[in-house]
C-alpha cells in the first residue's frame, strides 16, 4: 500500500492494499476505501464514509465531515461515494442527518471541481459535473448527467433534473426541469430551451430531441393553458416517448415548484 510516512490513518480505517495516500493526509476511523483510489496530500476523510473504486480525493478536500446543521448532535450518519469520481482541491462533502435517511450519496463518474460543496443528505447521480465553487445546500437531488456551472448556489430540498445545464453564477430556489438549459438568479431565472447539444452528445436521436422540443413548447410556451392542462396535452401527444413522460412526472412530483419562466416571458 503506497502510503506516505507523514499520512495519519486511524487503525480502524479500512483501505484496500492498492489505495494511495499522499503526504499529511488524514483518514479517520469508520472510513472504507476500495481499490485503486487515491487520497492526495493534505486531504481529510472523516467517517463513517464508504468510498468505492478508482476515486480521486484531491489535496485539501474534506470528505465525510459532520453536517453543517445546528440540530446535528453527533449521530452516526454516513457518506457513500461510488466509483470513478474526481473530487478536486478544497471540495467539501458532508455526511447526512437524522432529519432524512442519514446518508449523503454520490454515484459514479462524477466530477466535482475545486471548492465545490455538497451538503448533508444530498443525492447526486452519475456523470454529474459541478464546476468550481458550485454549492448544494442540504437535501438536494441531482439527476444523472446534469451540469452545474461555476458559482451556482442551489437552495435546500431542490431537485436538479437529469441532462439539465445550469449556467454559471445562477441562484436556484425551485426545481430545475430535466433536459433544459437554465440561468439566472431566483425570480430572474430563465429557461432558454432544450439542452440539444448535451442530448446529442449523450446519444439521443433526432426524434427524441424533437419530441422534447415540442413538449417544451406545450408546457413552457403555451400561456393560454393551465399547467395541469399543458402537462396532460403533452402526455397525450407523446405517450410512447419515455423522456417526455419523465419530464411530465418531474413536474407532478415537485414539492418546491418548478422553474417555468423562459426567455420569451
Amino acid at each position: 500500500m503506497p502510503i506516505h510516512p507523514t499520512a495519519v490513518i486511524d487503525k480502524k480505517a479500512e483501505l484496500d492494499s492498492s489505495v494511495t495516500v499522499g503526504p499529511y493526509a488524514v483518514i479517520e476511523a469508520g472510513v472504507r476505501i476500495d481499490a485503486d483510489s487515491r487520497v492526495e496530500a493534505h486531504a481529510v476523510v472523516n467517517g463513517p464514509t464508504t468510498i468505492g473504486r478508482r476515486n480521486l480525493i484531491s489535496s485539501f478536500a474534506t470528505v465525510g465531515g459532520a453536517p453543517q446543521d445546528l440540530s446535528y448532535k453527533g449521530e452516526p450518519t454516513e457518506l457513500i461515494i461510488g466509483d470513478d469520481n474526481q473530487i478536486r482541491e478544497y471540495a467539501s462533502i458532508h455526511r447526512g442527518t437524522t432529519h432524512d435517511e442519514g446518508k449523503t450519496i454520490i454515484g459514479d463518474h462524477n466530477l466535482l471541481m475545486a471548492y465545490t460543496h455538497v451538503a448533508h443528505d444530498c443525492r447526486i447521480g452519475n456523470h454529474v459535473i459541478m464546476a468550481n465553487v458550485a454549492t448544494l445546500a442540504g437535501h438536494v437531488e441531482v439527476g444523472d448527467r446534469a451540469s452545474i456551472g461555476g458559482l451556482v448556489a442551489v437552495h435546500q430540498f431542490c431537485r436538479i433534473g437529469k441532462f439539465s445545464y445550469i449556467g454559471g453564477v445562477s441562484g436556484i430556489s425551485l426545481d430545475v426541469p430535466p433536459y433544459v438549459i437554465l440561468a439566472g438568479t431566483r425570480n430572474r431565472t430563465r429557461i432558454s430551451g432544450i439542452n440539444k447539444i448535451g442530448l446529442k452528445r449523450n446519444g439521443f436521436d433526432r426524434e427524441t430531441i424533437s419530441n422534447l422540443e415540442n413538449a417544451f413548447r406545450i408546457i413552457f410556451r403555451t400561456p393560454e393553458l393551465l399547467m395541469k392542462d399543458a402537462l396532460e396535452q403533452a402526455r397525450s401527444e407523446f405517450p410512447s416517448c419515455p423522456e417526455v413522460q419523465y419530464l411530465i412526472k418531474f413536474f407532478e412530483q415537485s414539492k418546491r415548484g418548478v422553474v417555468k419562466r423562459t426567455v420569451e416571458d
